[in-house]
This record gives C-alpha cells, sequence and structure tokens, in this order.
C-alpha cells in the first residue's frame, strides 16, 4: 500500500528556452506538471511509496503522463483512461527574475472529468496521507465531488489529510476559492499554504490567517514564504527557517517541491523544524533548474553547497 496517494490533473508541459518569453518562444522541451503529480514524485524520489490518481485522455499525450510517473515509481493503478476527452496542455517559458507566462489548454480535458466514481475509497484506507489540493476541486463540479469523496473516506479511516491551497486565479476568482476551500479546510490536518493564499481564504490578514487554519481544526499549519523562507505553528510552538541558498534558475515547481520535502520529513519522523529544513532544501534544488520535475532530488543527493560526493 501507497504510503502517499494525491489525485487531481496531470498534464504535459511545453516549456520555452530559458529566458525567452513565451510570445518569441520557437522551440520547446516536453514534460510532465501537475501540481499532485509533482509531489508524488517529489515523495518518490525521496524514497516514499507514493501514488496518484486522476484521469488522462486516451491519446498521446496520456501516455506520456502515465510513463512518467510509472517510471518515477509512483502507482498510477487507480488513474484511468478517458477515451472522451483529451489530455490537459500548459505552455510556459522560463525565467528566474520576471513573472512566468503560462498558457493552459485544459478546458474539457479528461483530468477536469475526475468524478466520484474514479476515488477507491477501501485503497484510500490503507494510506498514512492523502495530499490534496484546491486544484482540483476548481476544476469541475464532479472533481469537487470527488475530492470531498476521497477526503471524506481518508478521515473515516484515520488517514492524515494534506492541503495546499494551490490557488490558480487562471481557473476561478477569489470568492469562488473561498467558497472551494473553506469546507476543505475544515477537513485537513495538515496545511501547507502560501502567505497570500492564506488570507484569500480565511478573509483574514496574514498575521492572523494562520489562527482561522487552526480553528478550523488544522493541527499544523506551515505558511511558505517565498524568499522569506517558511514558518509553522501549531498553536502552541512556532518555527521558522530561512530559504536554502541557490542560484534561482526556475520558480515554478518550488512550493510542490516544498511539500513534498516537509510530508517526507513527517513521514520518516522527523520533528517540524527538520522537516522544514528538508522542505526548504528540496525546494531550493527545484528552483536551481528548469521545468517541475527534472531538480526534484532522491535521498542521497540532498548534500549541502560544497559538499561533495566521495
Amino acid at each position: 500500500m501507497p504510503e502517499v496517494i494525491t489525485f487531481g490533473e496531470a498534464m504535459v508541459v511545453l516549456h520555452g528556452p530559458p529566458g525567452v518569453p513565451l510570445s518569441e518562444a520557437t522551440g520547446f522541451t516536453r514534460g510532465v506538471a501537475g501540481a499532485e503529480a509533482n509531489v508524488a514524485v517529489g515523495l518518490a524520489r525521496l524514497g516514499h511509496e507514493a501514488a496518484w490518481f486522476g484521469r488522462t485522455g486516451d491519446d498521446a499525450f496520456g501516455d506520456v503522463v502515465l510513463r512518467t510517473l510509472r517510471g518515477e515509481g509512483v502507482d498510477v493503478s487507480r488513474a484511468s483512461l478517458d477515451p472522451k476527452a483529451p489530455t490537459g496542455l500548459l505552455v510556459r517559458d522560463c525565467h528566474s527574475s520576471r513573472r512566468i507566462s503560462v498558457a493552459y489548454y485544459r478546458a474539457g480535458s479528461a483530468g477536469s472529468r475526475l468524478d466520484p466514481t474514479d476515488v477507491d475509497t477501501s485503497w484510500l484506507a490503507g494510506a498514512r496521507v492523502l495530499h490534496s489540493t484546491g486544484i482540483t476541486p476548481a476544476l469541475s463540479d464532479s472533481a469537487r465531488e470527488a475530492t470531498h469523496r476521497a477526503v471524506d473516506a481518508a478521515r473515516a479511516a484515520g488517514v492524515t489529510v494534506s492541503l495546499d491551497p494551490n490557488i490558480r486565479l487562471k481557473l476561478a476568482g477569489p470568492e469562488r476559492w473561498r467558497e472551494l476551500l473553506r469546507p476543505l479546510a475544515g477537513s485537513a490536518d495538515l496545511v501547507l499554504t502560501g502567505e497570500d493564499e492564506a488570507e484569500l481564504v480565511s478573509g483574514r490578514t496574514k498575521e492572523a490567517a494562520v489562527d482561522w487554519f487552526l480553528e478550523q481544526g488544522a493541527e499544523l499549519v506551515v505558511v511558505k514564504r517565498g524568499a522569506l523562507g517558511a514558518t509553522a505553528t501549531d498553536g502552541v510552538s512556532r518555527w521558522e527557517i530561512p530559504v536554502w541558498p541557490v542560484t534561482a534558475m526556475d520558480p515554478v515547481g518550488a512550493g510542490d517541491a516544498f511539500d513534498a520535502g516537509f510530508l517526507s520529513g513527517r513521514l520518516r519522523g522527523l520533528d517540524v523544524p527538520q522537516s522544514l529544513g528538508l522542505a526548504a532544501r528540496v525546494a531550493a534544488m527545484v528552483v536551481a533548474s528548469p521545468g517541475d520535475l527534472p531538480g526534484l532530488p532522491r535521498l542521497a543527493e540532498l548534500s549541502g553547497p560544497g559538499d561533495a560526493d566521495r
């Protein structure tokens, strides 16, 4: 049985050359993207039994997604092929110092057609963690229903529920995000959120947003603060870490990598400060290379600046 199960939409991504605006890019590198798939791959590379489920199209890009995840050691046994809808596509550029341009081609995608019948509740009950994001329920009403079915099944079985809001304003406006995420926040044991996301969901200032998540029932709230590092609190103690020093090439995927590192630490029995430190290192290694997956480290590759392979 997998230790961690996650679910959502996995897509093929086309990356433009580093430093070239999307409107000027003429050559692209193909990869796989999707917040939940990124976390699953990150955990698998760190030595965990990770699983992902969702729908892909019964097409060439769907084959790319499933082959890639399977090749990374991710259990995709509960993923399904949808013959009536295509696999989603994401096209973006890559800059270290200016806003990333992203174009989504996911309307009516197979991933958006996820529904409660895709959720194997008995399988979920055997995991240690169910990791969810706000992206999946934002895709469609049926995907929202599937999300609640998965979360409810995990809670009923005593499985830890992890939530990353992962807000994408191209999918929905702020009010819709609040409507989608507030019920999920009430079912989460662990919240991994950005500062702006916490403010939007809670309707409070950044300083007071963490308390709101704790009031909803979260046992631990981790706030990712970008270049300012990260904090965590359980309502009694508070921990803070700086970012891991790195020369950033591509900031996309850092949040998912952080989630994978933090979950890995907790699964290994590390305390909160140690888990934060691991998360920061994993995130730093991802932003040092272009793309969502290439920089995700394996456990043996986690070393500090100046360390050598001897």
